[in-house]
């Protein structure tokens, strides 16, 4: 067996090994990237389920209370030919829930200004078609926009308290923007980013603060995918699950079933009158 000579070089026990602090740091970068794309996706999700919410409010509100109205003169006009107090008791209950009118001043809130009652309010009182709800969901292009925009200004790609500040303003405006579907003030919103202070490059961290990192990122995962899970299981999210593509849609299949259930209902109350 021959031994190295004493001045021939020995090649050190890592060489060509990565350091560990290296491959933390591509987690950490890896996570961070992970987390800003699911926090777009449960707020694109989020402004979606807001804007459903507000357009079945709009749209469909009306027919449930005319339901819940029918239900409960239906159960009166039982409860009336009948005595019986389980009948009274049920029309009791029913009528509980119908909910009381609001006052005039609840009603023309924010239908009357200067020049009087707004055009919705005229046509209301006129008996005459109101205009259709305005559509608030964003446009693909301002979906793109905003996703562009939380990729670059995320506070969590900040460097310093600072930086952290500026980024926790600018993404608010941004947000708003958002939920408006104002697609203009997304593209002001992208000029002004891109003309602003660029941040410094990043340098490799500790390794005990890049695993705080890496906690701190999962327990943020852990909270929104909470957050997404409320979404997904509620009743809008449910039932804007079901036609994803054209919720419009969905709406009017809706509307079709409830008027079918508003003349049934009728029929039935006209019955019980005779």
């Amino acid at each position: 067996m021959t031994t190295p000579e004493a001045d021939e070089p020995v090649p050190p026990q890592d060489a060509g090994q990565e350091r560990p602090e290296a491959r933390l740091e591509r987690a950490v970068r890896a996570a961070e990237q992970a987390l800003i794309e699911y926090e777009i996706a449960v707020e694109t999700f989020r402004v979606e389920v807001e804007n459903f919410s507000r357009l079945h409010h709009q749209k469909l509100g009306p027919m449930y209370a005319r339901l819940e109205e029918l239900d409960a003169l239906i159960a009166e006009a039982k409860a009336a030919r009948t005595g019986d107090p389980d009948d009274l008791r049920t029309a009791q209950e029913l009528r509980a829930r119908v909910l009381p009118m609001p006052d005039v001043s609840e009603l023309f809130n924010e239908w009357i200004d200067s020049d009087g009652l707004s055009p919705e309010a005229a046509a209301m009182l006129n008996e005459q078609p109101v205009r259709a709800p305005e559509r608030v969901r964003p446009s693909d292009e301002a979906r793109k926009l905003y996703r562009d925009l939380v990729r670059k200004a995320h506070p969590d790609l900040a460097q310093d308290d600072k930086e952290r500040a500026r980024r926790d303003e600018f993404i608010a405006r941004a947000n708003a923007a958002y939920a408006r579907g104002d697609e203009p003030l997304l593209r002001e919103l992208t000029e002004e980013w891109a003309a602003g202070p660029v941040p410094p490059e990043q340098q490799p961290s500790e390794s005990e603060e890049l695993y705080a990192r890496l906690e701190w990122l999962a327990r943020r995962k852990e909270l929104l995918s909470v957050v997404a899970r409320d979404l997904e299981e509620g009743p809008i999210g449910s039932m804007l699950r079901m036609a994803p593509d054209d919720p419009d849609r969905l709406l009017e299949q809706i509307a079709e079933q409830l008027i079918a259930q508003v003349g049934e209902r009728e029929a039935e109350l006209a019955s019980l009158a005779q």
